[in-house]
C-alpha cells in the first residue's frame, strides 16, 4: 500500500492548529469574561506573604484591599502565586498589575496550569518561550492573550524579574469562560465498543477527534474497523502512532504506520485529530499536522465499529495486556456524532471491564533539573547495615550525576551518575577506585528510567528499569552506609563544601518517585523547605521538552539533542549548515562553468535550498553550457511487423524524477530534445487529412500529433513546416508511404510539452512494413536565475512584492555594485519582526533581524571598500539556530540564536524602495503605537490602564533630510509618562538629540560637532542607543559616543511625531516652541526600530495607524546622486502577479532599496517557495516549509570588464530582449 507523506508547515499548519484547538467553542459567545475578581480568597494560595494584609487573596487587578496586593516575604525566583478557578476553565488571556501605592511590580513571569493542583506544565510559547513580560509601573495593567487558550482549574504565576528597587508585587486576573466536556477513564482492564449504523459512516469527509492524558508511555487509544480496512491509534513510547491497515493481511505492503507528537507521557491533555478528505488523512496531535495521501481504496472508511482502550474489545481475545491504556479519553467524537455522551447513556455503546466517567489522576509529583546549579540535598538513609534507594529520572543528556554521598565510616564516596547513557557506579576512597560497575543502556532517550541501589549482607546491586539483563552485582569487602547527607543532580557551589564533589557533569532532565530506606520522599515538603534543601528546581513539574520533535533539520538530516539545544547531522544529504539548509551544489551546469570546471557529471540542486533532491546530470560545456539528462533508451529502436499488434508502445525513464525535470526545464531558457522516425511503408502522422498513426506524450500526459521540427497543434514534420518533403502532398516524409527508406527528424524546443515520456508508433503491422525510432536525452541551456538585475538611481525608485516567508529558515544571496557608501538592499517588517541587509560603510555589510527577541546583527568587515563598482556577492542565511553572513571571499560571521528563543519570522508587509516627502510647516505625521492586546471591557477605566506596555531600553533611528530652516524640530517621540527623544536643528545648524528619560530630571542633549547642516544638502543621520551609551553619526563623519546619566528605560511609548506637533498637554517648553514652527524641507528614510513612519504615511494611509494634517507629497527630494536620463520614476508590482511573468517585469518575493540609496545595480535571484513566486535580479530566497517552485523569467546584465565572470564570446554590449537591465 502505497502512502505519501507530506509535512505541512507555514500557514496552513497554523490554520489546522487553530481550527482544531476549538475545544467544542463553536457557535458560543465569545470567551472573554473576567475569572478571577469574583473568586472568594479561600481560592487564592502563594508561597509566603509579607503580612496578612500582603496575603494572596488581595491579589485581584484594580482592587485596593489589604495592602493593595500580594507581596510575599522574601523577592526570590522561588516564589509564586497560585488561583483556583473551581473548575476546569477556558483560559484565553492574563493580565498582571503592581502593588498598589507601592514601587513593587513583576517585570517578567512564567505562568503555569494544571487540573489538579499537582503535575504543573509550562505555558510556553511558539513551543520554547516561556517568560511572559510584566509591569514597568506598579498602576498600569498588561494583558498577555494566550496564543492558545488552556483548559485547567488551577492557574500559577512565577515572578522571574521584578523591580530591582522595589520588591515582588502583583495583582491578577485572568479572562476566559467555563469549559464542558465529556471524560472516561480506563485502568487497562477496561473499554468501549461502539457499533455504528451504515448512514451514520457514509459521509464525504470523516473526522475522529478527541482529547487523551495518561502517565503511560504506550497503550491503544482507539481502534477503528472498517469494510476492508482499520484505523488504529495508539501510543508507543510516548508517540503517537496511526496504523492504516488493508484487510486483515500482515504483509508490510499492507500495513503503514506514521508517527507524530512526543513525551506525550506527561499527564497532561493532548489534542487528536484524524481526518480524511477525499485522498488524503490530516493527521493532528496538538500543534503538530501531517498530510498522509491513501490510494483510492481507502478514500472512504465506511467505520462500522470502534473500540476505545483495547485493539479487541469483545469476544475471547479480549484481555488487560500491556497494550491497553491507561489514562483518561475526553470529548471522543466521530463526525458530529458525540460518542462519550453515548457511552454516558449507553447507546450503541457496550462496556467491558473498569471504564468510569470521571478522570482517575495518578499522584506523581515530579521535578526538573534545569540549570548548572541545580541540586536537591536529602538526609541520609537511617538504616546502618545497608542501603536501599532509588528513582525514575529521563533526560536527552548521556551524562550527568544523579546520586552521591559519603560512606561512613569508610571515609569513602560513591557516585552513582550517567555516562555514554548508562548508569555507572563508582566508589572511591583517597583517589583509589573501590567499585565499578555499569548498567543499562541508550538511556538518554527522553523516556522515564528506574534505577535502584541497593546493598545489603556483603551483596551490592544496581538494576536498570528492573529487568535482570540490566543489572549489575558486585560483593565489596566494605559496608555501604550513607552519611549525613544525599545529594541529587549536582552539589552545592562553594569551596568550604565538603559533603558533595562532583567531578561529572550536572544533571539536567527530570527526576520523580525518590525513595530512601524503602520510603518515598514527599517532594512537596521539599518544595516548603520542611525537608532537605535544593537549588534550582522546578518541583512538581518536568520540563523537559524534545527539540527533535518536529525537526529543524531540513533535508533528511538526522536530528540529535541535549537538553538545552539540538544538533543536525547532515552528513550525505548533499546540504550544509546547521540546520543542513543550504545546497552544497551548484543550480545549473551554467553556474558550474562560471567556477572553471569543463565537461562532465555534477550533482545539479535546481532549486537550491528548496524541497527537491540534487540530480547527478552530465553538463555538456563545449560550445553553450547544455544540462544533458539521459533516459533508458537513447538508442536508434528499430520495428517490424508483429502479428496481434497494431501498436508499438515505448516509454521513457529518465535519471531525473518528474519534479526534478519539471524545474530544470522550467528554469533553463531554452531546452529541446530530438524526435526522429526512419520509415519504409510506415506512415506516421497519416497527413494531410487522416487521424495520425503515431503521437508522442509529454510531461502534461497528453498526446501531441506533430514531431520533431514542427510546431504544437500542427500535425506536421519538420519537412512540411519547411515544405520540402519528398511528396508535396502530405507534411511528412513518411506519410507518401514509399518503399524507399525516409525519415522525419527535428528537435522538440516547446518546453511546456518537454520531455519526451512516451512514443506510440502505428502503421508497422502491414506486410513490408518497417521503422525506427531514436527520442535523444533532454538538452537545457541557460539558467533565467543567473543573471538579472535592477538599476536603483534615486530613493523614489522602488521594487514591492509579495511578503517575504521565511519563518523557519531563508537564505539569501545577491551581488551588488554600487558607489554609495551605505544603503538598505532589502527588508521586510511584520508587527514586530523584521529582517534587513544593508551596506552600513563602504566596507561593512550587516544582516539585521528580529524574531521577537529583539534586535540581532551579523556584521561583515571587509578589508578593501565595497563601493569601487565591481561586483560583489553577498550571502545571508537565518535559521532557528543561527544567522551567518558572508561577503565575499571573506569568513562568514555567525550570530546564535537564544537557547529558547522566539523561533518564527513573522513578517506583513510588502518589500520595497523607501520613499522622500516635502514637508510645509503645515504637515504634521503623526504614528501612534498600539497596545499589543487593548484591554477588554473588564479593564480599568483608570488613564493608566490604557498606557501602553512598549518600554524600550534602546533605540536605532535612521533618517535623510534636507532644508534651511534653524532651529527645526526633525523628529519627536513621545510617552504617555512625558518621556521623550528629539532629533532637532539648533539655532546654528548643529544637530542635537535630547533626551528625557526621567521626571525629577532635566532632559539630557547631546551635540554634535558637524556644522552648517542647514544648507540644503541631503545629510543622512543614524542614531543608536543601547541603554546609557548613545552613539550619533551624521552622513560620512566620525561617529560621536554619548553617555545618558539619567534613566535608561523609554517607557509606555505613545507617538513618533514629524513636522508640526500638535499633541495636547504639557511640552517642553522648546519642543512646544519648535513643534508649533513646524517643519519646511525634505525627509526621506525615516525608521525608528522597525517602524517606518513615513513609508506608512505615504503608501498606507488607510491601513497603519499614523495621522496625516497639512500637505504631504511624495518626492524626489530625497535623491543623493544625479537622476539618470533614461530613468523614469516608476514602481513595479508582483502583489498580484504569480507563476510565469512576462519578460522585462521583475519578479517575487522582493527587492527594495533604502536610506541613502545603493545607486547602482543589484544582481539578485529571490526563490519563493510554496507560494509559486519567482525572483528579481541574483537574491535567493528559499524556505523550508515548501512543496513547489516556480521561477521567474530571467535576463542577463550587459558585459562588465568589472564582471568576476566570463561572458560568451559572442555576447554584445547592448540590451536585447532576453539580456537587458531593469530601469527604474
Amino acid at each position: 500500500m502505497d502512502l505519501g507523506i507530506k509535512r505541512h508547515g507555514g500557514m496552513f499548519i497554523q490554520v489546522a492548529v487553530l481550527l482544531s484547538y476549538a475545544y467544542g467553542a463553536i457557535g458560543r459567545e465569545i470567551c472573554d469574561g473576567p475569572l478571577v475578581s469574583n473568586l472568594p480568597q479561600s481560592s487564592f494560595r502563594s508561597s509566603s506573604q509579607l503580612s496578612n494584609s500582603h496575603g494572596p487573596g488581595f491579589a485581584k487587578v484594580n482592587r485596593r484591599d489589604g495592602a493593595g496586593g500580594w507581596s510575599p516575604l522574601e523577592s526570590n525566583k522561588y516564589q509564586w502565586l497560585e488561583v483556583d478557578l473551581g473548575q476546569r476553565t477556558e483560559v484565553a488571556a492574563v493580565a498582571t498589575q503592581g502593588r498598589y501605592g507601592s514601587s513593587d511590580w513583576v517585570s517578567a513571569y512564567l505562568l503555569m496550569f494544571s487540573d489538579t493542583g499537582r503535575n504543573w506544565k509550562l505555558y510556553r510559547q511558539e513551543d520554547s518561550i516561556g517568560a511572559f513580560a510584566g509591569n514597568s509601573n506598579a498602576d498600569s495593567v498588561v494583558q498577555i492573550k494566550l496564543q492558545q487558550p488552556v483548559i485547567a482549574r488551577f492557574v500559577r504565576l512565577i515572578p522571574l524579574e521584578w523591580n530591582p528597587n522595589g520588591r515582588i508585587g502583583l495583582r491578577l486576573e485572568g479572562y476566559g469562560c467555563p469549559y464542558n466536556s465529556d471524560v472516561a477513564s480506563f485502568d487497562g482492564s477496561g473499554c468501549l465498543l461502539y457499533r455504528l449504523s451504515p448512514d451514520q459512516s457514509q459521509t464525504a469527509k470523516e473526522t475522529v477527534s478527541l482529547k487523551f492524558k495518561t502517565q503511560r508511555n504506550s497503550g491503544t487509544l482507539i481502534h477503528a474497523e472498517a469494510h476492508e480496512h482499520s484505523l488504529t491509534l495508539e501510543l508507543h513510547k510516548g508517540k503517537l502512532l496511526l496504523h492504516l491497515r488493508k484487510g486483515k493481511s500482515a504483509y508490510l505492503e499492507n500495513h503503514k504506520v506514521v508517527s507524530l507528537g512526543s513525551l506525550l507521557d506527561d499527564q497532561h491533555w493532548h489534542h487528536v485529530t484524524v481526518e480524511r478528505v477525499s485522498g488524503h488523512i490530516n493527521f493532528t496531535v496538538d500543534k503538530s499536522t501531517q498530510q498522509i495521501l491513501v490510494p483510492v481504496d481507502l478514500s472512504h472508511w465506511q467505520i462500522h465499529e470502534i473500540s476505545l482502550g483495547a485493539t479487541q474489545c469483545h469476544g475471547p481475545q479480549r484481555q488487560a495486556s500491556r497494550r491497553s491504556f491507561h489514562g483518561c479519553l475526553e470529548n471522543l467524537q466521530y463526525n458530529e456524532l458525540n460518542l462519550m455522551e453515548q457511552a454516558k447513556q449507553q447507546e450503541q455503546v457496550s462496556s467491558m471491564g473498569n471504564v468510569t466517567f470521571t478522570c482517575a489522576e495518578p499522584v506523581s509529583v515530579a521535578m526538573t533539573f534545569a540549570g548548572s546549579e541545580s541540586f536537591l540535598q536529602l538526609p541520609g538513609a537511617t538504616q546502618s547495615d545497608g542501603v536501599t534507594m532509588g528513582l525514575q529520572f529521563r533526560t536527552w543528556n548521556k551524562a550527568g550525576l544523579l546520586i552521591t554521598f559519603d560512606l561512613q565510616p569508610l571515609g569513602a564516596t560513591l557516585w552513582l551518575y550517567l555516562s555514554e547513557a548508562r548508569v555507572k557506579l563508582q566508589i572511591h576512597k583517597a583517589g583509589r577506585m573501590l567499585l565499578d560497575l555499569t548498567a543499562g543502556s541508550g538511556l538518554n532517550d527522553g523516556q522515564w528510567h528506574a534505577v535502584d541501589l541497593n546493598s545489603r549482607r556483603g551483596r551490592l546491586s544496581v538494576s536498570v528499569d528492573k529487568e535482570e539483563a540490566s543489572t549489575a552485582h558486585a560483593s565489596p569487602a566494605f559496608p555501604v552506609v550513607t552519611g549525613n547527607s544525599l545529594f541529587f543532580g549536582g552539589c552545592p557551589d562553594g569551596e568550604n563544601n565538603l559533603e558533595c564533589r562532583n567531578p561529572f557533569n550536572v544533571f539536567q532532565g527530570c527526576m520523580r518517585s525518590i525513595y530512601v530506606d524503602g520510603n518515598p520522599v514527599d517532594l512537596i515538603k521539599v518544595q516548603q523547605m520542611l525537608i532537605g534543601n535544593f537549588s534550582d528546581l522546578q518541583i512538581d513539574m518536568c520540563g523537559i521538552i524534545d527539540r527533535c520533535s518536529p525537526s529543524h533539520c531540513e533535508h533528511g538530516g538526522k536530528c540529535t539533542q541535549s537538553w538545552s539545544t539540538f544538533h543536525c547531522n547532515c552528513s550525505h544529504t548533499g546540504y550544509s549548515g546547521a540546520t543542513c539548509h543550504s545546497s552544497i551544489y551548484e543550480r545549473s551546469c551554467e553556474a558550474y562553468k562560471h567556477r572553471g570546471n569543463t565537461s562532465g557529471l555534477f550533482y545539479i540542486d535546481v532549486d537550491g535550498s528548496g524541497p527537491i533532491k540534487p540530480q547527478l546530470i552530465y553538463c555538456n560545456m563545449t560550445d553553450k553550457t547544455w544540462m544533458v539528462i539521459q533516459h533508458n533508451n537513447t538508442e536508434l529502436t528499430k520495428l517490424k511487423p508483429s502479428s496481434g499488434r497494431n501498436q508499438h508502445l515505448a516509454h521513457f525513464n529518465y535519471s531525473a524524477d518528474a519534479e526534478q525535470l519539471g524545474a530544470v526545464i522550467t528554469q533553463a531558457e531554452h531546452c529541446e530534445q530530438e524526435l526522429s522516425y526512419h520509415c519504409r511503408k510506415s506512415r506516421l502522422l497519416n497527413t494531410p487529412d487522416g487521424a495520425p498513426f503515431s503521437w508522442w506524450v509529454g510531461q502534461s500526459g497528453d498526446p501531441q500529433t506533430y514531431w520533431g521540427g514542427a510546431v504544437p497543434g500542427s500535425q506536421q514534420c519538420a519537412c512540411g513546416l519547411q515544405e520540402n518533403c519528398v511528396d508535396p502532398n502530405h507534411y511528412c516524409n513518411c506519410d507518401a508511404d514509399r518503399k524507399e527508406w525516409a525519415n522525419d527528424s527535428g528537435l522538440l524546443a516547446h518546453k511546456e510539452h518537454l520531455p519526451v515520456r512516451a512514443v506510440v508508433i502505428g502503421d508497422t503491422q502491414r506486410p513490408g512494413s518497417e521503422g525506427a525510432y531514436q527520442v535523444g536525452p533532454l538538452r537545457c541551456h541557460g539558467d533565467k536565475s543567473f543573471w538579472n538585475a535592477a538599476f536603483f538611481n534615486k530613493e523614489t525608485s522602488y521594487l514591492h512584492f509579495p511578503t517575504f516567508h521565511g519563518e523557519l529558515s531563508a537564505d539569501i544571496s545577491f551581488m551588488f555594485k554600487t558607489t554609495a557608501s551605505s544603503g538598505v538592499f532589502l527588508e521586510n517588517f511584520g508587527i514586530k519582526d523584521f529582517i534587513r541587509i544593508e551596506l552600513s560603510s563602504s566596507s561593512e555589510v550587516v544582516f539585521s533581524f528580529d524574531v521577537g527577541n529583539g534586535p540581532l546583527e551579523v556584521r561583515v568587515e571587509t578589508s578593501a571598500p565595497l563601493n569601487d563598482d565591481r561586483w560583489h556577492a553577498v550571502r545571508a542565511e537565518r535559521n532557528v539556530k543561527e544567522a551567518s553572513l558572508r561577503v565575499d571571499a571573506s569568513p562568514a560571521s555567525t550570530q546564535k540564536a537564544p537557547a529558547d528563543g522566539h523561533i518564527h519570522l513573522q513578517l506583513n508587509s510588502q518589500l520595497f524602495v523607501e520613499v522622500s516627502a516635502v514637508f510645509k510647516p503645515q504637515t504634521s505625521v503623526t504614528y501612534t503605537f498600539k497596545e499589543p492586546y487593548e484591554l477588554n471591557r473588564n479593564a480599568s477605566g483608570l488613564p493608566s490602564s490604557i498606557f501602553s506596555d512598549l518600554t524600550l531600553v534602546g533605540e536605532n533611528i535612521t533618517l535623510s533630510f534636507s532644508t534651511t530652516q534653524t532651529p527645526a524640530l526633525l523628529l519627536y517621540v513621545s510617552s504617555y509618562y512625558k518621556e521623550y527623544l528629539a532629533v532637532l536643528l539648533n539655532r546654528n545648524g548643529y544637530l542635537d538629540v535630547k533626551y528625557k528619560l526621567q521626571m525629577n530630571k532635566d532632559a539630557e542633549v547631546m551635540r554634535t560637532n558637524v556644522r552648517n547642516l542647514a544648507n540644503g544638502q541631503l545629510h543622512r543621520v543614524s542614531i543608536r542607543r543601547l541603554s546609557e551609551a548613545v552613539t550619533v553619526q551624521i552622513d560620512e563623519h566620525a561617529r560621536e559616543d554619548f553617555n545618558l546619566t539619567s534613566d535608561v528605560e523609554f517607557n509606555a511609548l505613545q507617538s513618533v511625531v514629524m513636522g508640526k506637533v500638535s499633541e495636547s498637554g504639557e511640552l517642553d517648553p522648546e519642543i512646544s516652541r519648535l513643534g508649533a514652527l513646524g517643519f519646511s524641507g525634505c525627509l526621506s528614510v525615516v525608521r525608528f526600530n522597525s517602524i517606518a513612519p513615513l513609508k506608512a504615511a505615504l503608501l498606507y494611509p488607510d491601513t497603519s495607524p499614523v495621522i496625516v494634517t497639512g500637505p504631504l507629497s511624495e518626492s524626489s527630494c530625497g535623491s543623493s546622486s544625479p537622476s539618470n536620463p533614461y530613468a523614469a520614476e516608476t514602481t513595479h508590482s508582483l502583489a498580484d502577479h504569480f507563476g510565469t511573468v512576462g519578460t522585462g517585469e521583475p519578479i517575487v518575493n522582493a527587492i527594495k532599496s533604502d536610506s541613502a540609496l545603493i545607486g547602482g545595480v543589484i544582481a539578485v535571484v529571490i526563490f519563493v517557495i510554496l507560494s509559486a513566486l519567482a525572483l528579481l535580479a541574483r537574491f535567493l530566497y528559499r524556505r523550508k516549509e515548501t512543496f513547489q517552485s516556480q521561477p521567474p523569467k530571467g535576463v542577463k546584465p550587459d558585459d562588465s570588464p568589472e564582471f568576476p565572470f566570463n561572458s560568451e564570446a559572442n555576447s554584445q554590449n547592448v540590451l536585447s530582449e532576453n539580456q537587458k537591465e531593469y530601469f527604474i
